[in-house]
């Protein structure tokens, strides 16, 4: 593990690094599919800037919200401390910042969505990298398996061999970026980001069964009955746009028009 990384004197913590380049991949996704789509390419560092603001904030909150018996004494120290970024959090904080952004540059509707469907995979599987390289606790169970690993020097270190968990999303998610990136002229507006909710929700969702989070019901971690939540408001967005269109996918002019757009 390598939770920090000594460039003379200078001490680079990795979750950090990675969480920056996170929002670098995204970012250069996103700039590129503005272009695709004939809108400023500017526009996505102002994207990212309110991502990374409104991330921050909600992963923070979200913590605190989570723990706050064990935080209460000290609520002004512990917001705006370095530890405990919270994902869903940041994902519901970085989303309320974007829309007030898209609000402002009159950009708010179903396209914007579809646009960070993509960098939103992407961002998650570089951000599981950082969690990986620090060994930052988002291990799963014990396991004796071929590739299971101990994290003895990682920020919450464990000697025991356990699942790789932090791996399997990193390359869940890659995968998942790589797969809407191909799709994304493929479906009605909005369709894009309802299968990025259920392919993330199901990631997640599965990967927890291997993870070390506590029940909280049905048997269920809270990520998981998360989870759930995503995996069923994407499939209902899919079923109200069949039944209301007859079919998800983009119609054919729109199609054409799109790819002389990305020539």
């Amino acid at each position: 593990m390598y939770p920090e990384i000594n460039l003379g004197p200078l001490t680079v913590q990795t979750f950090g690094l990675m969480f920056a380049l996170a929002f670098l991949a995204a970012g250069l996704l996103i700039a590129k599919r503005l272009k695709e789509i004939g809108k400023p390419v500017d526009w996505a560092y102002e994207i990212g800037f309110s991502a990374l603001i409104g991330g921050v904030v909600g992963s923070r909150v979200y913590f605190i919200v989570q723990n706050y018996d064990s935080v209460k004494d000290d609520l002004l120290g512990n917001l705006f401390s370095g530890s405990g970024l919270v994902w869903y959090g940041g994902a519901i904080g970085g989303a309320l910042a974007v829309l007030l952004w898209a609000w402002y540059r009159g950009f708010l509707g179903l396209a914007l969505l579809d646009l960070a469907a993509p960098a939103l995979a992407l961002g998650y599987a570089v951000g599981r990298v950082g969690c990986q390289l620090s060994g930052d606790g988002d291990y799963g169970k014990a396991w004796d398996g071929p590739w299971a690993m101990a994290y003895p020097d990682g920020t919450v270190p464990t000697d025991q061999e356990v699942h790789p968990t932090p791996v399997y999303e990193a390359l869940a998610m890659g995968l998942g970026a790589w797969i809407l990136w191909q799709l994304r002229d493929r479906f009605r507006t909005g369709v894009l980001f309802a299968l990025y909710l259920v392919y993330a929700g199901m990631e997640r969702f599965l990967v927890e069964f291997l993870r070390r989070n506590d029940d909280t019901a049905l048997g269920l971690t809270t990520a998981q009955l998360e989870s759930l939540a995503m995996v069923i408001a994407g499939l209902v967005w899919m079923v109200v746009v069949w039944r209301r269109h007859g079919t998800l996918s983009r119609p054919a002019e729109t199609v054409a028009a799109g790819s002389a757009e990305a020539t």
